[in-house]
């Protein structure tokens, strides 16, 4: 399987999450926020994360800053950025992360 899209459906006020690739160097996961979902803000201090929004659209909190950000997008947070998103729309939202290199 070539594929490593997943089928996530979350409820309102629901994060789903599943990891999609795992090696030395990276992490990539999938994240779906239903309607009111959020991630909550956090850092990753010896790794860049990126963010690529594939569906819907993705309030994105980096530091002090906020963005609406709509697929597709992508948003790069450095190394010890406080970063986060939340879903206000009334769709789901998709988006993955990718983390590097791993801690």
């Amino acid at each position: 399987m070539l594929d490593h899209y997943p089928d996530l459906d979350p409820d309102a006020d629901e994060v789903l999450t599943e990891e999609l690739a795992v090696s030395d160097d990276v992490l990539v996961k999938a994240f779906a926020l239903g309607p009111g979902a959020e991630l909550d803000p956090h850092e990753h201090g010896d790794s860049t994360n990126v963010f690529h929004v594939l569906d819907g659209e993705v309030v994105v909190v980096q530091g002090d800053a906020e963005a609406v950000v709509d697929a597709p997008g992508v948003v790069v947070h450095e190394r010890g950025e406080v970063h986060g998103a939340r879903n206000e729309s009334d769709d789901v939202a998709v988006f993955t992360a990718s983390l590097c290199p791993l801690p």
